[in-house]
């Protein structure tokens, strides 16, 4: 099968993408609304882009409406946001968060999420989440013939790690055991996917 993307909608395109991107991690973002409390949203255009200055990139579009996404509107407003990666048993809090909710209404208050201090950055992290990443705007671009999206690089200022999932050797260097974090990975619709069987494979010299 040749599909030629060229002759899809742009909502066909999104779908044939987020059905073939698999899988792609999700990124749980925590940003600040103009009242003070937290909007939080899930996004999985989502990567890292750059060790030097640590980078990592979102893709936010629009709401239904055709506004901005309060996470878009947060993040220029105010720099900093905190992106988290969730384990299995946060799919479902994950999914409700993405509702769309009028601005300001906050997505922690109705699912009853706890936060705890990062040091060092302005927001708080999630409690139940694993891994944090504490960032501040390093990047904006719009992006589509409608500027309907929107890039956003994110350079990493913090991370955390729960000790129960990381450890560091007697260089310093950090060893994640994956299988303990137990992350959630989007694919097509209503899908998410978890680890399986974790293969190594070395490489070549």
């Amino acid at each position: 099968m040749i599909i030629d993307l060229a002759d899809l909608s742009p909502n066909q395109v999104y779908y044939s993408l987020i059905q073939t991107l698999i899988p792609r991690p999700v990124a749980w973002v925590l940003s600040e609304n103009s009242g003070g409390n937290f909007n939080l949203a899930p996004f999985s255009y989502f990567s890292g882009v750059c060790s030097d200055p640590p980078l990592i990139m979102i893709s936010v579009g629009q709401k239904p409406d055709g506004t901005n996404k309060d996470t878009r509107v947060n993040i220029l407003a105010r720099r900093h946001f905190v992106i988290h990666i969730a384990n299995r048993n946060l799919a479902t809090a994950v999914t409700n968060s993405s509702a769309s909710l009028a601005y300001g209404d906050s997505e922690l208050e109705r699912l009853g999420l706890t936060t705890e201090p990062f040091p060092g950055s302005p927001l708080p992290r999630l409690a139940a989440c694993p891994i944090a990443f504490a960032c501040q705007l390093y990047d904006y671009r719009e992006l589509g013939r409608h500027q309907q999206q929107a890039m956003i690089l994110g350079e990493v200022k913090q991370l955390y790690l729960n000790d129960d999932v990381a450890q560091q050797d007697e260089k310093g260097r950090l060893t994640v055991d994956a299988t303990a974090v137990d992350p959630i990975a989007r694919l097509g619709g209503n899908d998410y996917t978890r680890f399986g069987e974790v293969i190594t494979v070395p490489r070549p010299k």
